[in-house]
């Protein structure tokens, strides 16, 4: 019998002062058996870092790439469907950047592990003619320390500021040092 996933709510408060957006989002995760705790929270980061700063664009959406290899950990699309910011959460191979990269306006990467240094020292020379591509580097230490904020039901606040992140529950916070790998400034 296959496992199912379990689902995990969380209200996230949006304070990101460096784009201007101060907004509130009920996000419904379905987690996949093997997925970590971690691995969870760095796409509740990526949600929170990527959510439109316009209520008329399209949403941002959590992706099922844990079950289907052809997605991605969320996506935004434009109203015609065709998807306009591809995020992957981990360290995707070369072909599937490249593969992505032609399809999309944007593709973004958020590394955690610690092998993140080797992985992108193997791939970076072949991928500097992505111009859509963004690699990002959360250092091991603070997503393992995210991943103590899980719970099935959470009540998160994300402030950004000067480029610091600031991750919380209420009771701990966990501040976030992101270290762009490649791509432009903006996220």
């Amino acid at each position: 019998m296959a496992l199912k996933a379990t689902i995990y709510k969380a209200q996230v408060q949006l304070s990101d002062m460096d784009r201007n957006i101060y907004r509130d989002h009920s996000v419904t995760i379905a987690r996949h058996p093997s997925e970590t705790d971690e691995r969870l929270l760095v796409r509740l980061l990526a949600f929170a870092l990527n959510a439109p700063d316009d209520q008329d664009e399209s949403p941002l959406e959590l992706a099922k790439d844990m079950w289907e290899p052809d997605e991605p950990s969320l996506w935004q699309k434009d109203p015609t469907g065709r998807v306009t910011h591809w995020i992957e959460v981990g360290q995707p191979d070369e072909k599937r950047l490249l593969r992505t990269s032609a399809r999309v306006d944007r593709l973004s990467v958020y590394s955690f592990s610690s092998s993140t240094a080797k992985w992108w020292k193997d791939l970076e020379n072949r991928l500097t003619r992505l111009r859509n591509l963004t690699v990002w580097q959360i250092p091991s230490k603070e997503s393992q320390a995210l991943a103590a904020l899980a719970q099935r039901a959470m009540q998160l606040q994300v402030t950004v500021q000067d480029g610091s992140i600031w991750f919380g529950d209420g009771s701990q916070s966990v501040e976030i040092n992101m270290q762009r790998l490649m791509g432009p400034v903006d996220r």
